[in-house]
């Protein structure tokens, strides 16, 4: 694989995540699988519009799904987009802090 086609990759992974709904179904996802009647309840959305977000993000190997019974289970596929989410939330953070140590400078 060139460098390239994994830029292009990790841009779709990216593009993925880049939907305040579906970084809620990580954060949910977060402690261990859950059903998707479990996450509708926990989001207070359809099951359509939830099944959707679930459909591209198991397509792109974000989660994955398991069946039992009448129930379909999913996970996050690996603990690191945990880490990776956390990661980026602590930036926007820590950004949202200085800027506002920026507005209160300007404002002295």
């Amino acid at each position: 694989m060139s460098e390239q086609q994994l830029y292009e990759l990790h841009a779709s992974i990216c593009q993925t995540l880049a939907n305040p709904k579906r970084l809620e179904i990580i954060t949910h996802l977060r402690d261990g699988e859950k059903t998707v009647g479990e996450l509708t309840e926990a989001m207070q959305i359809s099951q359509a519009n939830l099944s959707q977000h679930l459909a591209l993000m198991r397509q792109k190997g974000i989660v994955v799904s398991r069946r039992e019974g009448l129930n379909i289970y999913y996970r996050l596929s690996n603990p690191k987009i945990i880490k990776a989410c956390d990661l980026m939330r602590q930036v926007l953070l820590e950004n949202l802090e200085s800027g506002a140590v920026l507005v209160e400078t300007a404002r002295a």
